[in-house]
Parts: structure tokens; sequence; C-alpha cells
């Protein structure tokens, strides 16, 4: 019993990842709680419907959250199978691995959201499809955000192996507090706001939030979120090239796998 404790402590004191990995968890849960139980304080009277409005921004943040995971563990299949080296047998070019897994990921979100936004209506009588068009834009944003997160996850997947993978499922948690997903960036320090305006969430949910309060859209807080997912799209599928690139000259392409 001894040895085996001495084993794992030993695995976890010599491992800096491991070490982050366990104080992360709790620090992200408490820094987002905080911040919820902060605003809910402050601005009790905030929203006249609570309900719908968290639950609507909980669907959509899922949206985010399934796109990048879809995308993310399609790519790990291909690496814990061995089989990302065999697609180049075939005449493959990245592009074309990148599109194919773009879809294949549309349809693992939809089949994982679909059953539950039609339960939501009967069980709480919310239903995200009130917000009529304007959710088609919401969804595009959030998917095409949740697709890039997964090409910079993949990127390191490449470039580093498999032990970069729990990245892959610490990359959306560590962005929920700062996304404002279920109160506006006011709640944030000073700091944290400036962070936050650089991230697209921040004008997709403020926009959800507006549309559900108000009953209108701002079509510029909509624009501002798909220039940001522009920039960090080009700078996901580049980085993904490189990555590729840089694992292609050192060989590391042939080991990767579990």
């Amino acid at each position: 019993m001894y040895g085996l404790f001495l084993r794992h402590f030993f695995l976890i004191k010599s491992s800096l990842p491991r070490i982050l990995d366990l104080i992360y968890w709790p620090t992200i849960q408490i820094i987002l709680w905080g911040f919820i139980s902060k605003f809910f304080s402050m601005y009790s009277e905030y929203y006249n419907n609570t309900l719908g409005i968290i639950l609507t921004c909980a669907i959509l943040y899922d949206i985010l959250f399934r796109s990048s995971i879809s995308f993310n563990m399609l790519f790990l299949e291909e690496i814990w199978s061995r089989n990302f080296t065999n697609l180049f047998i075939a005449p493959l070019k990245i592009k074309e691995i990148i599109v194919a897994l773009i879809f294949t990921a549309l349809i693992r979100t939809l089949i994982g959201l679909v059953p539950a936004i039609i339960l939501t209506a009967p069980l709480f009588g919310v239903s995200i499809l009130k917000l009529g068009f304007p959710l088609f834009l919401l969804f595009l944003s959030l998917y095409i955000f949740g697709i890039t997160l997964g090409l910079f996850v993949s990127a390191g997947l490449l470039r580093f192996g498999p032990s970069f993978e729990n990245i892959a499922w610490s990359s959306l948690f560590l962005l929920a507090p700062l996304g404002c997903i279920y109160y506006p960036i006011e709640i944030l320090p000073h700091f944290f706001q400036i962070i936050a305006k650089g991230l697209p969430l921040v004008y997709i949910f403020d926009e959800t939030r507006n549309i559900l309060l108000n009953g209108f859209v701002n079509y510029e807080y909509l624009i501002h979120a798909y220039l940001l997912n522009l920039f960090y799209l080009i700078v996901g599928i580049s980085l993904f090239y490189f990555s590729y690139l840089k694992a292609r000259v050192k060989g590391t392409l042939i080991n990767m796998g579990e």
C-alpha cells in the first residue's frame, strides 16, 4: 500500500501539468460561481425572466462546448487509434481533413443539442427558438469559435502529442468566466474586462441577453463577434498548418498515438 502510494505521489510531484490540473478545476469553478453570485447579489432585479435567460445562455454555451469538444474528439480518435498517418495514404490534403472534421463536428453537435432544446420547452417552459432568425447568427458565431478552439487544441496535439489533450477539456472552462455567459462584463474586475473584450463570447452573450430583455437585435455586437471569429479562425488554421509542418519535419507524426 505504501509503495502504491509512493508511486502515485512521485508521479504527481514530478509532473507540473498534473499539479496544474488538480489546481485548475476548483479554481475555475470558484471564480465562475463567484462572479455569478456577485452579479445576482448586486443586480437581483436585472432579469425579468431569470430562468429563461439562464437556460438560453446555458444552451448557447453548450453549442460552443459541443462543437469544440466534437472537433477535438474526432481528432483525438485518429491519434488514439494511430490512424492519423494512415490518412495520408490517400491523396488527402490538410485542408480537406479540416473541412471533414468541421462538418462531422457539426453533426455531432446537433445530435447532442437537439434533444436538450426539445426538452426545455415542456420541462421548463423555455424555448430557445423564440430568438427567431438571430438564433441562427448566434449559433453560427458560437460554432465558428468552437471550431477555432478545436483547431488550436489540435495544433497543440500535433506539436506536443497526446499529453496536450488535457487542454482540450480545460480550455473551454477557462473561457467561461471571461465569456460573461450569465452576467454582463461590468461584473468582472477591470483587468479581466480588458481581456474579455478580445473574445467574441462577450458580444454573443451580451446580444443574447439584449434580445431576450429588450426584444430587438443590435447587429453591431454580432458584427464585432464575427470579425473576432474571423481573426481567430485564420490564426487557428495557420497554427494547425504550422504545427503539422513542424511535426512532419521532426518525424513525430508516425509516433502519435496512445
